[in-house]
């Protein structure tokens, strides 16, 4: 029998040891966030999205948000070029015949209705274009998980993808109690795991309701980001409450998307390392947005509210959406009118 005592505290020396690794790293270009399409949401964040933490979007239905997360993917591999990492993404809502579509939409800039030749039919020089695309795309690791699962089962499929895709394995030295031992530690592959979205899904049998099972959802993320090089980024549908008559009213403060407002916010903010509210004002007809009277001309008018960002900025940025296109631009902020 082992006399060694081990204790559920360490010292504050492995912290410090890890921070200037890390630091070292950005340093030289070695470690590095996942860059965006936008440099406003870069800015805003440490330069992207840092492994090892979570992104909640929330916005209404129709505000963008399977939009915006579909374009952080389908962009991810040439703004990020030479970068090491893996996509995993839950999909419960879309099919992925629907997604694959969206991207050719963007590619050719030419509507959904179009490729599906609602509006007239498809041409074969079109259609050739999207075999060309489609050919590049299945090249990239890009996995999805479409039937949906509990909050235990979640854990359980990233824990074996994580497990699956271990890049290599090191022997390092460690230190714990004041005794120093070799340990071999694999190292994972950086993955992005999308969820879309957080209520759709599965409530255990011994979960209450669903909002039991957001708050066990994001424990679960907390444990699994901990352990394991993931960005999450979770979309989230808003509350009720931002659908009252007196929100949409010109000129208010309950313009803006709230952290209140994010469903099952006390679940999932806590473990948020950034939280995106998605807003669309024209769709709400809102003609003046928010206290400063943004003036809103129509209805692609996207306005992202970082509520939580726990290593960089919260701000308020505008982008324009072309939906016809399935993509986020970035905008000016629109000018103010001032009261009468």
């Amino acid at each position: 029998m082992s006399d060694t005592i081990t204790y559920p505290w360490e010292g504050k020396k492995n912290g410090f040891q890890d921070s200037l690794h890390y630091l070292k790293g950005r340093k030289e270009g070695l470690i590095k966030s996942l860059r965006t399409p936008w440099v406003k949401f870069n800015d805003a964040t440490t330069d992207g999205l840092e492994w090892h933490s979570m992104t909640v979007i929330g916005g209404r239905p129709g505000a963008g948000k399977t939009l915006m997360k579909d374009q952080i993917i389908r962009e991810a591999f040439t703004l990020n070029h030479g970068d090491n990492f893996r996509v995993l993404e839950f999909s419960f809502e879309m099919l992925q015949r629907v997604s694959a579509i969206r991207e050719y939409s963007s590619h050719l800039g030419k509507s959904y209705k179009h490729l599906c030749s609602a509006d007239g039919k498809l041409s074969e020089e079109d259609l050739l274009k999207c075999f060309a695309y489609a050919k590049t795309r299945v090249k990239y690791p890009i996995d999805v998980v479409e039937e949906p699962c509990t909050v235990l089962e979640f854990k359980e499929i990233i824990a074996r993808y994580m497990e699956t895709h271990i890049i290599k394995t090191i022997e390092v030295e460690v230190e714990k109690n004041g005794i120093k031992e070799k340990q071999i530690i694999p190292l994972y592959a950086n993955t992005i795991v999308t969820l879309d979205h957080s209520l759709l899904m599965k409530k255990s049998s011994f979960e209450r309701d669903k909002m039991e099972m957001l708050y066990n959802l994001g424990e679960a993320i907390t444990d699994i980001k901990r352990k394991y090089p993931i960005a999450f980024i979770i979309l989230s549908q808003l509350n009720r409450n931002i659908d009252k008559p007196e929100r949409s009213e010109d000129r208010k403060y309950g313009n803006y998307v709230l952290e209140s407002d994010i469903m099952g916010a006390d679940a999932l903010l806590q473990h948020a390392d950034t939280v995106i509210g998605l807003n669309r004002p024209g769709k709400q007809r809102i003609r003046f947005y928010g206290p400063d009277g943004f003036i809103i001309d129509d209805d692609r008018v996207l306005v992202m509210h970082f509520l939580k960002c726990r290593n960089g900025d919260n701000r308020m940025s505008f982008f324009n959406a072309e939906f016809e296109r399935m993509t986020i631009t970035e905008a000016e902020a629109p000018p103010t009118s001032s009261r009468k």
